[in-house]
């Protein structure tokens, strides 16, 4: 594949319910994959709202950026079949969709 065959459609967000904290507050889990079995991508890019965690996410994997715009590992590639888990807790879950990516 070139570097202008892929989209945001090669990567998926996959997010459930985790074992709450301690504190009671739910927790989540998140996956991000590259479905893309040909293609690396890079650049992720998540519409993610006001994201915000009680409990730190590691920001190699994961991080807000600013409002609706977090990045999944600093933007470095994705190889294909690649996913990315973390977890996150906060009162509600947020909704996470890929805005852009760029093809390697």
């Amino acid at each position: 594949m070139g570097p202008d065959e892929c989209s945001e459609e090669d990567v998926v967000v996959y997010q459930s319910n985790a074992n709450p904290l301690p504190s009671g507050i739910p927790a989540y889990t998140v996956q991000i994959v590259n479905v893309c079995g040909g293609c690396t991508v890079s650049e992720v890019h998540v519409a993610c709202g006001d994201f915000a965690s009680t409990e730190l996410v590691d920001p190699a994997k994961f991080q807000r950026l600013g409002f609706n715009d977090c990045v999944v590992k600093g933007g470095a590639p994705m190889e294909p079949s690649e996913t990315v888990s973390f977890q996150y807790s906060n009162s509600f879950s947020y909704h996470l969709n890929v805005a852009s990516v760029a093809c390697e």
